[in-house]
């Protein structure tokens, strides 16, 4: 004990005197309580600690044994950390993914394991979509309830209960400030994230079961889409239906607006999709070849229209034609006969037809990137497909019964760029931000997350 007292007086300590101070009287504590009798007074002597009373509810009570067993603790978990990094290291040495470096933009769902499988629906859940700034994600079910979940953590938040029927479909507008739902009890109903997500409209005008609602951009709009072979449109703010789309010849199931607001693309039982003008209310295309009902209907970001000019062997415009990289120039549908239909939606050409599922397509999503399609299918699975080539490259076991619906992440970006100065060149102002989440839903009863 001597030569441990000489050698922090002769040497430089990494304690300060209040942490020697209080690791002497910890030490004092623990002989006292073992009664090392000996070493106890030795201590007391040589640390000059003459003073030093034993108190149970003094903070050095027990505090080598904590600190002690403290240690142990970190020392496994260490061992256990490294283990897995070891782990790590192995299978990224193998993939083949770590002979490039892919960025993140460049991640896609991979065959192992969902981040999170949310359960809590009583019936089958049929839509799913992400809020456009929080990590939240809303999801409709055939249980007449819409839940609200953290996709991050995977904990149920609320439900939101008023629909009678089963709810098709869910969105929220482009600030998060209102979700908007539809179904088959023939109304549409708003709910206000800033008002403890209460009820505040109710719109009715569709005569049979509402199939889709989306917000158009700005928000000030919603289009919804029945099986009674109508489109609408709703001004927000009144919840009027101020236009009735016709052309249809069955259930339309979906209507989706383009990034810009001036194109909508729908899909409908007759098996048929529809690009129409919403300036005018007139169907521009019609987009016929498929067999059977066409489930769903999305415009192609302008980030994959690269990849599908080059699949479909198609020139690339001049740089100076803005019209060709506009918003909606390309339409992706998928259909109950089990192919995903690739098409120029200005001249209603199909460019490419993917084969690969074995049921129903339900669900397509653009990866942000614009490289790749993701579809989900009653076969229960999720594909992944290079555009370039309109192959097939992943495969995904997803869920246990069909799946229902598929959604990329979107973030909203808070900061916006500062106006140019003098003699700066304008910066883009960037409407949104992706992130690194897809989410799909099935029949199952539950909600996936897939993340890297």
């Amino acid at each position: 004990m001597s030569s441990l007292n000489g050698a922090s007086s002769t040497s430089t300590s990494i304690l300060s005197e209040r942490q020697k101070d209080e690791l002497h009287k910890s030490i004092l504590d623990y002989f006292k309580t073992n009664n090392l009798h000996d070493s106890y007074a030795t201590l007391l002597r040589e640390a000059n600690q003459e003073g030093f009373v034993p108190d149970p509810r003094a903070k050095y009570a027990g505090l080598l044994e904590k600190k002690w067993t403290s240690v142990i603790r970190l020392q496994k978990k260490i061992m256990e950390m490294e283990s897995r990094i070891t782990q790590l290291t192995e299978e990224l040495s193998a993939a083949p993914s770590a002979k490039r470096s892919a960025s993140l933009s460049d991640w896609l769902p991979s065959t192992s394991s969902a981040r999170h499988n949310m359960q809590g629906h009583r019936l089958p859940v049929v839509k799913v979509t992400f809020h456009p700034v929080f990590s939240q994600i809303a999801s409709a079910s055939e249980d007449t309830t819409v839940k609200l979940w953290d996709w991050e953590t995977g904990d149920f938040e609320r439900t939101l209960k008023g629909h009678t029927k089963a709810v098709q479909d869910v969105d929220f507008d482009s600030k998060g400030n209102y979700v908007v739902s539809c179904s088959s009890d023939l109304s549409i109903k708003v709910w206000d994230a800033n008002n403890d997500y209460k009820n505040t409209k109710t719109l009715h005008g569709h005569d049979h079961s509402v199939s889709s609602v989306r917000f158009l951009p700005g928000d000030d709009y919603l289009v919804s889409a029945s099986r009674d072979k109508t489109i609408k449109v709703w001004e927000f703010a009144t919840g009027f239906c101020t236009r009735t789309l016709h052309g249809h010849g069955e259930w339309v199931r979906s209507a989706i607006p383009s990034d810009d607001g001036k194109l909508l693309v729908s899909c409908s039982t007759d098996q048929t999709a529809r690009v129409w003008d919403l300036a005018t209310g007139e169907t521009k295309q019609e987009l016929r070849g498929h067999e059977h009902v066409v489930e769903a209907a999305i415009f192609a970001p302008v980030s994959s229209y690269v990849a599908i000019r080059q699949l479909a062997g198609l020139t690339t415009p001049a740089t100076k034609d803005t019209t060709a990289n506009a918003p909606g120039a390309f339409v992706a549908t998928g259909s109950r006969d089990k192919s995903i239909r690739i098409w120029d939606s200005s001249s209603g050409q199909c460019l490419k037809t993917l084969v690969g599922h074995d049921n129903w397509v339900r669900g397509l999503a653009f990866s942000p990137n614009g490289k790749h399609l993701l579809s989900v299918s009653d076969d229960k699975t999720m594909r992944i497909w290079e555009l370039t080539s309109g192959r097939c490259t992943r495969t995904i076991e997803a869920h246990q019964h069909f799946a229902t619906s598929i959604a990329w992440g979107k973030a909203k970006i808070e900061a916006p760029i500062p106006p140019a100065q003098d003699g700066e060149v304008e910066k883009k102002q960037p409407e949104a931000r992706t992130v690194n989440v897809v989410a799909t839903s099935s029949v199952d009863l539950s909600v996936k997350i897939w993340t890297p």
